[in-house]
């Protein structure tokens, strides 16, 4: 009976063993725990306490989430067309995507950064670079949409952005590739010397939030991985990180993993603003575009710039050292109080955390290492502030909690770690799964992080969640930081790939939310603010249509006279001035999407009708107990007829 009652409790044992196992090793730990699940769950009618603003990717957008429900509530389109609310496709919103080179309708989304003041996030703007065609943008949290995008001159590969100074002074935009500039034929195995990078400051309107390209600083031909800004002590520094310091060209994976130390790039911006004013930069001829939406037009615009300040670092003493780094850095992250400046070394062991004060002592007793390209490099050892050692494999990104803990990715052991910051002692580890990549605390890149959750994003699911074919969905998982230990929360899908993040507490965003356009302010050239303003005008075979719709009708809702061959302009006005009732258009055979119309906008599509016949058009949102009837006609004559333009409402 002994040995029975033995073998039951040892059985027992194992069973509760394995149950923890599985759960991490704390039966609190899973994300199915109910503990986890209480400390996600948002009662229907309550929000969230955050939102979190996550780059698509390949997408080219930007998604808006709740934390810690992890609900999607938007997704806002940047460098991509838009469908469902017909972005880039309305003749009001196609300038945005214009570039040099024509309409690109699509770019690679990485880094949203939130405008800051004294430090502090104000939930004003998101900045979001576009990497493929360099570009970046910046979205208006009063509206969540994008209203400003400006093309980078003299860069390749836009990845070292877009972060904002703490005072949002500047955005920057540091290029991934280095290429000619001047942009010129040469052949490319004679790379070395030859290529260069550049670093774009864009400078930001504290009124309005408009954005200039203010200079650029030319640097040696090394690739630019990602940057943060200098804040306390550091403000007016930005730090870049740096790879391929070999300048290769070709078998990267190889040629540019040679050297034991890239570097950390430290560029002093007020010192550029000096040179700047003193007249010692250089205009380069450029062409890029420079597009903004007009809220009070409710219409975009594209122009065209056509030169840029240019500062040659290799020329301008104090404009930027060299911090060297172990061992082709990718995050390049600052702690809240600006004195430590990590470095993530991809192929390195040990985090490198270098010291600011100790940077500027270095520099100050001129404590150099040699030079590159004319540009000091420092004394690894006397800018060296510790190192967290051993701490996993393939580092990538730390962000921190504003109670001296850093934590940071790592991308081939699939896990964050935390460590303290001063004593570089690990002090917690959480597994992911699988191959994160980014992580966000919400105010992390801030001197006053809100703490509370670490969002891991992830670059693979695999049997995380109900297979899709080979292609599985990106990933998103929530920790809990408000403890000693890491609790993993949630696990939930993202649009995109999601590469960065950006989050801040929901009170700072929330009351500037816009409800409404108000009709008496909408100056769009097409506007019909009232039913009496109603008309259908001809000017050749181009037709204006101004139309206005209503909870439940089009006005006007029947039209004759157009014809084959005939250009038609549908400027379409909500008159709806009730918070969250918008209104859609589409029409039959229109080439574009529909149209969804906010209360008090207007927007604009065309349609080129083909064929002789009456076709329909419809509220494509639905607004009402009668959206079905909210529906109209046009007749089309053939391209020879004498039939008038005619409209009306409500008549036989």
């Amino acid at each position: 009976m002994n040995k029975f009652r033995f073998l039951m409790l040892a059985l027992i044992a194992t069973t509760m063993l394995l149950v923890s196992c599985n759960q991490g090793g704390n039966s609190s730990n899973g994300a199915l725990s109910s503990s986890a699940a209480e400390k996600v769950y948002v009662a229907p009618g309550e929000h969230d306490e955050f939102y979190a603003f996550v780059s698509g990717g390949f997408s080219g957008q930007l998604s808006v989430y709740g934390l810690p429900s992890g609900r999607l509530f938007k997704v806002i389109p940047v460098f991509s067309q838009d469908a469902e609310k017909a972005w880039g496709y309305n003749e009001e919103t196609k300038p945005m995507l214009n570039t040099s080179h024509g309409f690109i309708p699509w770019d690679d989304s990485h880094h949203p950064d939130i405008s800051q003041t004294n430090g502090e996030l104000d939930g004003r703007f998101v900045f979001i670079n576009g990497n493929n065609t360099p570009r970046i943008a910046k979205i208006d949290l009063s509206v969540f949409e994008t209203t400003e995008i400006i093309e980078i001159p003299n860069s390749a590969g836009n990845h070292s952005s877009a972060f904002v100074t703490e005072n949002t002074e500047y955005v920057v935009a540091g290029t991934r590739f280095s290429v000619p500039i001047p942009q010129r034929d040469m052949p490319i195995n004679e790379y070395k010397g030859n290529f260069q990078g550049s670093l774009s400051f864009i400078s930001v309107d504290p009124e309005d939030g408009g954005m200039d390209l203010s200079f650029q600083v030319l640097m040696p031909g090394f690739d630019y991985d990602l940057a943060h800004p200098g804040r306390g002590a550091s403000h007016g520094w930005m730090f870049f990180s740096t790879y391929n310091s070999e300048e290769s060209h070709s078998l990267m994976e190889v040629n540019a993993s040679q050297n034991d130390k890239d570097f950390i790039a430290a560029v002093n911006w007020k010192k550029a603003e000096e040179y700047i004013k003193e007249g010692k930069f250089q205009t380069m001829p450029a062409n890029y575009a420079h597009n903004v939406y007009d809220e009070e037009t409710h219409t975009a615009t594209s122009t065209m710039k056509k030169e840029v300040r240019v500062l040659d670092a290799s020329e301008l003493p104090g404009l930027v050292y060299l911090l060297p780094t172990p061992k082709s850095p990718h995050g390049c992250d600052v702690d809240p109080t600006g004195e430590y400046i990590v470095g993530n070394g991809k192929l390195s062991s040990d985090l490198t955390v270098h010291s600011f004060s100790k940077m500027i002592q270095a520099i100050e007793n001129e404590k150099f290492d040699g030079e590159a390209y004319g540009i000091p490099i420092l004394s690894f050892e006397d800018v060296l502030a510790g190192s967290v050692k051993q701490a996993g494999l393939g580092p990538l990104h730390t962000e921190f909690d504003g109670n001296g803990n850093g934590y940071t990715t790592f991308f081939i052991s699939s896990e964050v770690v935390k460590w303290k910051v001063g004593t570089w002692e690990v002090v917690d580890r959480q597994p992911c799964y699988y191959s994160v990549g980014h992580l966000m605390i919400p105010g992390g890149n801030s001197r006053k992080p809100f703490g509370k959750y670490v969002l891991a994003m992830n670059k693979i699911t695999k049997d995380r969640y109900l297979p899709t074919g080979p292609e599985v969905t990106q990933s998103a998982q929530l920790y809990d930081i408000s403890g000693e230990k890491m609790e993993l929360l949630l696990d939930f899908p993202t649009v995109g790939e999601p590469h960065y993040a950006a989050g801040i507490a929901a009170d700072l965003v929330k009351e500037r939310s816009k409800k409404i356009y108000n009709l008496e302010e909408n100056k769009h050239k097409y506007a019909t603010t009232s039913d009496a303003n109603v008309k259908v005008e001809r000017n050749g075979n181009e037709v204006h249509v101004y139309m206005t719709m209503i909870r439940s009708h089009f006005n006007p809702d029947n039209i004759e006279g157009i014809k084959v061959g005939d250009k038609v302009y549908f400027h379409v006005t909500n008159l709806e001035q009730d918070y969250d009732v918008p209104h859609g258009v589409s029409m039959i055979g229109a080439n574009t999407s529909e149209l969804l119309i906010m209360p008090g906008q207007t927007e604009t599509f065309v349609w080129e009708p083909k064929q002789v016949g009456v076709w329909p058009f419809y509220c494509t949102d639905f607004c009402s107990a009668l959206h079905q009837e909210m529906q109209g006609y046009v007749r089309v004559s053939p391209a020879s007829s004498n039939i008038e333009l005619s409209w009306s409402l409500g008549e036989d």
